[in-house]
């Protein structure tokens, strides 16, 4: 029997409703505002207790995401299907998308580098140097602040660079305390600058600006942290009493090393320069990808089967590089949509307004004092979530709402948001990437019998860039350095336009 039109008709709305065409405006909360925030505080708490315990991980964070959003429903006085409809029209904002598709992209080009052997080239280069001591602590902060500003993930290069520079430090006479922060320093800086970094994507895309303005506008701040770390790590990167004249350690450096691996900075410097050229960043992140393996198979560093192979026999079928770059972020991509409607449900509750309007109070139409609201919650944020893009847009819609009440143009507003959260995402003991760097190096024990492991807590006040990067942002939120207001056709604008005056 067919069905009628009516009852066809009630099908169609009944699934309209189930995915969300029918958005929510508005939730109401006991304990009104505060109601609101429990999810997000939640998620915070169990964020900071995680890390300082050490037994963080990003599957983790996403049960406490959940945990989160759960609770927030026994706090809702409106009806829970609107709640549940809340969560849902959070996730499906473009942000989390757009991060999550990125992201996979990235991720994929950065296993391409890696599985090429660019590190490997990096490493020769360092070897072929001579460097010893605290110059070699210096290169290691140059060469892997060019490594993850080419792949655009801080993480990766801090292992990658925890793994094979690391070990050839301490073999060439570095302060291993030192050489593990120059390693975070550089991790930072490309992660800050990289055109295809999570933290540079999230940064633009919440505050409604194009990737390559906001990476030619946060230039001169990178650039100013960076020069007074490299001079630091001159200074207090050499320790000979912590050297190891070790055969073994010297044979394994020469063994990593290849310099054939440097071909690899070719597709690097093409995404960085039609990144820059105003391409999406999807095209520039697929010519890189398409560009580099046909240089790793014709210059002999690896085969097709690197890149994507079958295998019956695994849990995932498909294996290699390819496969690798986009399974490394899918916990990620769960816990940013987590996050992201978390942070829905503070509008929804009204928490937005609460907080905005305190802070209106105190900054009393003082655009100064804005920039340093943006500052302060930015920091407070990523000194409690442990992964920065992950604190980025838990304070994206704060910075959003402030920055355009007083028409800071959007890149501003981005280099703030993406600069602390990349400078903080490697200082503190508790950071994910700082925890992930260790854990790299104490696997690495097993291996090498002679190689340290330095403490966490040792390591954050070494870490020079992150530090200099957070007080380059605070000098420019006091002084208004590099301030620049939004024009009616989005310009960029030393003074505020005519009508906000």
């Amino acid at each position: 029997m067919e069905p009628t039109n009516e009852n066809s008709n009630n099908r169609e709305e009944q699934l309209a409703e189930a995915v969300g065409s029918k958005k929510v405006r508005k939730l109401d909360f006991r304990l009104g505002g505060f109601g609101a925030a429990v999810p997000m505080l939640f998620f915070v708490i169990w964020a900071v207790s995680t890390s300082l315990l050490n037994i963080t991980s990003e599957l983790g964070l996403v049960l406490g995401g959940v945990l989160g959003l759960a609770l927030g429903l026994f706090l809702c006085k409106s009806k829970w299907e609107n709640y549940a409809q809340g969560i849902f029209d959070g996730m499906a904002q473009p942000v989390g998308v757009v991060a999550i598709i990125a992201w996979f992209w990235a991720g994929m080009f950065a296993q391409v580098l890696r599985t090429g052997g660019l590190v490997e080239g990096l490493v020769w280069l360092g070897e072929t140097s001579g460097m010893t001591g605290a110059m070699f602590t210096a290169l290691t902060f140059l060469l892997a602040a060019v490594f993850s500003t080419a792949v655009g993930t801080g993480y990766g290069t801090t292992v990658a660079f925890c793994t094979l520079m690391y070990p050839a430090g301490i073999a060439m006479g570095s302060d291993p305390v030192v050489l593990f922060a120059a390693i975070l320093s550089g991790a930072a800086f490309g992660d800050n600058l990289a055109p295809v970094s999570d933290t540079t994507i999230v940064s633009a895309v919440t505050q409604d600006a194009d990737v390559p303005g906001v990476v030619r506008s946060r230039f001169k701040y990178s650039i100013v942290a960076a020069i007074p770390a490299f001079v630091l790590f001159l200074v207090f990167g050499g320790g000979t009493a912590h050297g190891v004249d070790n055969q073994a350690a010297m044979a394994m450096m020469h063994e990593a090393s290849n310099p054939t691996g440097l071909i690899l900075l070719l597709p690097f410097a093409l995404v960085i320069f039609l990144a820059l050229r105003g391409q999406h960043l999807i095209t520039s992140l697929t010519w890189g990808i398409i560009s580099s393996i046909p240089l790793v198979l014709i210059a002999n560093l690896g085969t097709l089967g690197d890149f994507i192979r079958f295998n019956p026999d695994s849990d995932t079928i498909v294996e290699g590089a390819l496969v690798e770059g986009i399974s490394g972020y899918m916990n990620m991509a769960i816990l940013i949509l987590l996050i992201v409607a978390a942070s829905h449900l503070l509008g929804l509750g009204g928490t937005m307004n609460a907080i905005s309007s305190a802070l209106t109070r105190w900054i009393r139409g003082i655009v100064r004092r804005a920039e340093l609201a943006i500052w302060g919650i930015v920091t407070i944020l990523n000194s409690a979530i442990t992964i920065n893009t992950a604190a980025e847009i838990a304070a994206a819609p704060f910075v959003r709402e402030i920055g355009e009440k007083y028409r800071i143009h959007p890149y501003r507003r981005a280099n703030f948001l993406d600069a602390v959260s990349s400078a903080l995402g490697y200082i503190f003991p508790w950071s994910a990437a700082l925890l992930l760097g260790w854990t790299t190096i104490s696997d690495l024990k097993g291996k090498y019998d002679w190689l340290p492991v330095v403490s966490p807590t040792e390591v954050f006040p070494y870490v020079f860039h992150g530090w200099f990067l957070l007080l380059v942002m605070l000098f420019a939120a006091l002084t208004g350095w590099g301030l620049r207001f939004k024009g009616k056709a989005g310009e960029e604008l030393k003074e505020p336009p005519q009508d906000e005056r």
